[in-house]
């Protein structure tokens, strides 16, 4: 089971898309944004309908087509790119349901529930503490 890079992926869009606009440029298209995440451009125009739909980009469409951000990058948490696109549960429990005659099958459900709950408050709460101003900081000061 390989770890769900869309966040990340969506996270560079918009602090690329907010550093672009900082720039003085109005709009950036989606084969500028997957040049810088080294993607294909409809992998980024489908991440961003998806994030158009939550309210944190628009598009434009005709002559000087392309994406813009709708809030300034200090008022987008990671919390929000996540939400976006991610809106379920971090976890799942099981598809079927286990063997309730079998003491783990019957008990597994209870217990990790409580513990997932735990694992999605936590990191909900770490992510509403980082904005895209925040990563747009620490990326250019790495660079």
């Amino acid at each position: 089971m390989s770890a769900n890079s869309r966040l990340t992926i969506a996270a560079h869009a918009l602090t690329w898309i907010g550093l672009y606009q900082r720039r003085g440029n109005e709009v950036a298209t989606s084969e500028q944004i997957a040049t810088s995440v080294n993607t294909n451009p409809v992998v980024i125009r489908r991440l961003l309908a998806t994030l158009s739909k939550a309210g944190l980009a628009d598009s434009r469409r005709g002559a000087g087509a392309g994406w813009m951000l709708t809030r300034d990058l200090a008022a987008i948490t990671l919390l929000d790119v996540y939400q976006a696109i991610e809106p379920g549960p971090v976890f799942a429990l099981h598809r079927s349901t286990p063997d309730h005659e079998c003491v783990v099958g019957h008990g597994i459900g209870p217990a990790l529930t409580a513990v997932y709950d735990d694992v999605e408050a936590a990191l909900r709460k770490v992510l509403a503490k980082t904005t895209l101003e925040d990563v747009l900081r620490d990326v250019l000061q790495a660079a």
